[in-house]
């Protein structure tokens, strides 16, 4: 491939587009609520103690309700998740990956659709999406794909 003009132009736009995204307010956030996650000591600490639970959940899920610390194991990662789940740095980190995902998925389809409106574009979890304005119990007026 020989680089040309045009390649070059591709690239530095790329580049210029990257920077962008890296300093738009919805990075800077996530960087804020991963940091104030990761510096707490005692929430890195009950991380890794989930992260734990979470290889002992996965070990009792081969051999299911059979295996014999199927109920503790049960019980005590649920706990654990909710515990985690209702702190509120986990919670703001969690709605800043959630909003840094939905700007890359919005670039993507910009960028797809700049080539042609026929490219298909993964983005996100389409569960969650929020694009029909009927809801899913509208009689498939939407045109979703739940």
């Amino acid at each position: 491939m020989m680089m040309t003009d045009e390649w070059l132009n591709i690239i530095e736009c790329a580049e210029e587009l990257s920077d962008l995204i890296l300093r738009s307010d919805v990075v800077m956030e996530y960087r804020r609520a991963s940091q104030a996650v990761y510096t707490d000591e005692d929430l890195v600490k009950a991380i890794q103690s989930f992260t734990v639970l979470k290889e002992r959940y996965e070990e009792v899920q081969r051999f299911g309700k059979y295996h014999p610390d199927y109920n503790i194991v049960m019980k005590r990662i649920r706990a654990e998740k909710r515990e985690l789940d209702l702190n509120e740095q986990v919670a703001a980190l969690r709605l800043a990956e959630n909003d840094v995902q939905q700007l890359l998925d919005e670039v993507s389809t910009m960028i797809a659709h700049s080539v042609s409106e026929a490219v298909k574009v993964p983005a996100g979890n389409g569960f969650f999406t929020t694009s029909c304005s009927g809801g899913c119990g509208s009689g498939g007026s939407c045109s979703c794909s739940a």
